[in-house]
């Protein structure tokens, strides 16, 4: 359930005033932003799926199991680190769109 407007602007101007009074933890807050992503991150989650695929060979080739549940540990974290950077798109919500489309209709046949 999302906000409301009003809630939006309330939530948006006790950040703003809590960014303006503490200066130290609106630092802090900015090195720890979830919308910045990082490369390190993707570079190590690329290397990783490559270094389980890697793996997997290498267990398939000598018929080993813990090689090849380890290769899939590391390939996953690899998976996990990878998508640890990727942005979903906001899905709109279905009362909105729902209303958009009545509105649409009632103007089409009134």
């Amino acid at each position: 359930m999302g906000l409301s407007e009003h809630e939006q602007r309330m939530l948006e101007e006790l950040e703003k005033d809590l960014y303006e009074s503490d200066q130290d933890f609106a630092n802090r807050v900015k090195k720890q932003d979830p919308e910045r992503k990082s490369s390190s991150r993707l570079v190590l989650g690329v290397l990783a799926l490559v270094a389980g695929l890697g793996l997997l060979l290498f267990a398939v080739s000598l018929q080993v199991a813990p090689f090849g549940i380890a290769a899939f540990l590391v390939m996953f974290i690899g998976v996990v680190l990878i998508s640890s950077n990727l942005k979903l798109p906001n899905v709109p919500d279905g009362k909105s769109s729902g209303k958009f489309f009545e509105d649409r209709w009632n103007k089409r046949f009134d």
